[in-house]
């Protein structure tokens, strides 16, 4: 019995790890930040960390994500329990949009 289920169960694990729309999706925004990037479009995202993480007195940073087609980095952090997402625009490093407190 426990023969016939470890196939089933390895075979079950690797199509559940197998990269899916999301993660082709993700490897095309990536693509296009570095080539925004490398063409001077974007700023890097160090610099970008550099103007938002400071301002978030008391929040934790937990990372970022990056939305190709319009340019804008979501910064992602964590304050009190509570979820804060801070839009900023590639081009110009300026916070656009902010979500909790």
């Amino acid at each position: 019995m426990m023969r016939s289920t470890i196939p089933a169960i390895l075979a079950a694990l690797s199509v559940a790890s197998t990269p899916g729309p999301a993660g082709a999706q993700k490897r095309g925004d990536q693509m296009q930040a570095y080539q925004a990037r490398k063409q001077g479009k974007l700023l890097p995202l160090p610099e970008i960390e550099r103007r938002v993480v400071p301002q978030m007195n008391g929040a934790e940073y937990l990372g970022f994500d990056f939305d190709g087609g319009s340019g804008v980095y979501t910064l992602k952090f964590l304050r009190d329990g509570t979820v804060i997402w801070v839009d900023v625009d590639g081009r110009s490093g300026q916070v656009i949009g902010r979500t909790g407190r």
